[in-house]
């Protein structure tokens, strides 16, 4: 398989390098390099929203008719790929990556007029609603129930791990339709108002002291009928197809190997134990070597399958792959970067932000101070969009057919 790009796709890239250059202000790329989270700071993807929005680049994997750039797969990628190069701060995903192109899919003309301008605009800031305080792992089992009462579908129960929530204004959201059919069967896909009476979220700090996620409770919370994605039960077909844009929709790879390249870099100016720098810390740049090789590795299958999108395949099971080995490099990169920084990394600001003029001063370095809050929020990377060991379980099933 020729893996190349075409002269075209080198023409586009040159043309978002530029881009770049000019247009991504410093302040942005520092505070996305100083934001120790999974998701960008609010106040940092809103203002590089703005900037996509109007370059006509935000909605780079829509297609043309609703308002998106209309991008192959491999044009999608070298936009990621040099994003992550020029340390681009991430932008609202659960809107733009997953309700989007759910909305495209399964939306009816009315939900689509509605919403997906407001997602362009940054008018919805939207946050997911599918875990529950006892249905993680095994999503079907939620128990959030919703009942049709004349035209609204009226909402008891709670999520838990709802990322942004405190932010958001609208949410997206599975709940139980009907409690009698089988549990895959009985679950609908609701768009919600967050600015309503009955709604109340509670904040979830993280082992790094960051307040990303949250627990959300709905108590009689009212949804419009017009506002059910899809067909009463239909709600897992669409979950099902949310999840594969989760776990493969985005460049895992290039963000991995650009913060590889940080960690070479730094490595030739921190200290080592025995006088020198940790660039000549023999078993530490083996295992840096290691982790570049297993993340060009995983370049090269995140290739192979945007070849085979390009040619009209859908993503399918092969995105859990990429999910499973991901996840695990993820950990892997900051694990690098707390051995790098030794007892300088075990500093632990509870500010926030990271960035800015009321930022915490670091005890050694920006770097060492980001190395154990990066470390403790990485952690989630196993668990959220699916767990390794339900990776594991598809991959078996659906892959290797066992």
């Amino acid at each position: 398989m020729n893996l190349a790009f075409s002269e075209d796709e080198r023409a586009f890239a040159a043309e978002v390098e530029q881009f770049l250059a000019a247009s991504l202000p410093e302040r942005l790329r520092f505070g996305a390099q100083a934001t120790p989270t999974v998701f960008a700071e609010p106040d940092l993807a809103r203002e590089w929203h703005r900037i996509l929005f109007e370059k006509g680049w935000l909605a780079y994997s829509w297609p043309k008719e609703f308002g998106g750039t209309g991008w192959g797969p491999m044009k999608r990628y070298i936009f990621e790929k040099s994003c992550a190069l020029a340390h681009a701060p991430g932008l609202p995903v659960l809107s733009l990556k997953l309700l989007g192109p759910v909305l495209h899919h399964f939306g009816s003309p009315r939900q689509q007029q509605t919403y997906l301008p407001k997602i362009l605009s940054g008018e919805h800031y939207w946050c997911q609603g599918f875990s529950e305080p006892s249905s993680g792992s095994d999503l079907a089992s939620l128990q959030t129930r919703a009942v049709l009462k004349g035209d609204r579908w009226i909402v008891n129960g709670s999520k838990l791990w709802t990322t942004h929530a405190h932010f958001a204004n609208r949410m997206f959201a599975l709940v139980r339709t009907n409690p009698t059919a089988k549990k895959q069967q009985g679950i609908s896909f609701l768009l919600i108002d967050m600015q309503q009476r009955g709604v109340e979220v509670r904040p979830i700090r993280g082992l790094a002291g960051d307040h990303e996620v949250n627990a959300v409770f709905l108590d009689d919370v009212e949804v419009p009928a017009e506002d059910m994605v899809g067909g009463e039960g239909q709600g897992w077909t669409i979950a099902k197809f949310l999840l594969e844009n989760e776990r493969g929709g985005s460049c895992l790879a290039p963000a991995l190997l650009t913060e590889l390249a940080g960690i070479r870099a730094q490595a030739m100016l921190v200290p080592s134990d025995d006088g020198g720098v940790m660039a000549d810390d023999g078993p530490f740049m083996a295992a840096l070597a290691r982790t570049e090789f297993e993340a060009q590795a995983l370049e090269t299958t995140e290739l192979r399958i945007l070849a085979d999108v390009e040619r009209g395949r859908p993503p399918g099971p092969q995105t859990s792959l990429i999910k499973l080995v991901g996840s695990n490099l993820k950990q892997q990169v900051s694990t690098l970067m707390m051995r790098l920084h030794g007892y300088s990394g075990l500093q632990l600001p509870t500010e926030r932000p990271l960035y800015g003029d009321n930022a915490p001063p670091p005890l050694a370095s920006i770097a060492a101070q980001l190395a154990a809050p990066i470390y403790l929020n990485n952690r989630a990377w196993t668990i959220f969009g699916g767990t390794n060991e339900v990776q594991r379980s598809i991959i078996a099933k659906t892959v290797l057919g066992l």
